[in-house]
């Protein structure tokens, strides 16, 4: 006889979990930090003038920074007090007749050699040869619009050794209160750099500017703003310079 045990049905396999929900949208990330101060936003260079005074007379350009490279431009004008030009430096100067107001630079390079770039004698200098400073032209009427300018070629920094800029009045009587002289420098992705010639002494006709000198690669900018009388060989040896003068005309 057959036995009959009667057994449970199986039970149906059971149906496979449903997925898990989708990971919920993830929070909008954070802000970049803000750039740090002197750094516009959209990460440009902060062009704002910076200024040179007796408090604070001294910057420097670094390769890595930027400005200690390119074509450095040292430009000098003055103030015309709004009235016209073309007298405006026999009233300021106060001298009879035309005055000429005029820049250039003592220079020495890392071989030792030594000279100065002026209108005067036609010693305007180049930038492809030494000594790398360069005078773009003579303002002998005090109303060219954009004055003079000395050009420095910083691509070339590793032969120059120092530059010292100064401003003479080649014609007529000191009054540099008057003229409120200022020298603008700009170099290349960097800020304009300002020295304002606001220290007057109207018996000298000579106004050492700034000196500006490589250490290291950089090149460090110094505010002289220094009046001193005589001539060229004057400045020379107020600096140092040790070069040898002659008279010359433009």
């Amino acid at each position: 006889m057959v036995d009959y045990v009667k057994r449970p049905k199986p039970t149906p396999a059971s149906a496979p979990p449903p997925p898990p929900p989708p990971a919920p949208a993830s929070a909008t990330p954070p802000p970049p930090p803000p750039p740090p101060p002197g750094v516009p936003a959209g990460g440009g260079v902060n062009l704002s003038k910076v200024s040179l005074t007796k408090s604070s007379p001294t910057v420097s350009l670094t390769k890595g920074g930027g400005g200690a490279s390119g074509q450095l431009r040292i430009n000098l004008n003055w103030s015309q007090g709004g009235k016209p030009a073309g007298g405006f430096l026999k009233r300021a100067m106060g001298g009879g007749g035309s005055v000429d107001l005029d820049l250039g630079c003592l220079w020495e390079t890392m071989d030792g050699d030594k000279g100065v770039v002026q209108a005067l004698g036609n010693a305007f200098g180049a930038l492809d040869r030494p000594p790398y400073v360069f005078l773009d032209g003579d303002d002998r009427s005090g109303t060219a619009t954009g004055g003079e300018n000395l050009i420095v070629n910083l691509d070339r920094l590793a032969q120059i050794r120092r530059v010292l800029v100064f401003a003479y009045i080649y014609e007529g009587v000191p009054n540099w209160a008057a003229a409120d002289g200022v020298v603008t420098m700009y170099p290349v992705g960097a800020a304009p750099i300002e020295i304002r010639l606001d220290e007057a002494a109207n018996d000298k006709r000579f106004c050492a500017i700034a000196m500006l000198t490589n250490t290291g690669g950089d090149l460090r900018i110094d505010r002289e703003v220094r009046y001193i009388s005589g001539t060229q060989r004057n400045v020379d040896e107020a600096y140092g310079w040790g070069m040898n003068w002659t008279a010359a005309r433009k």
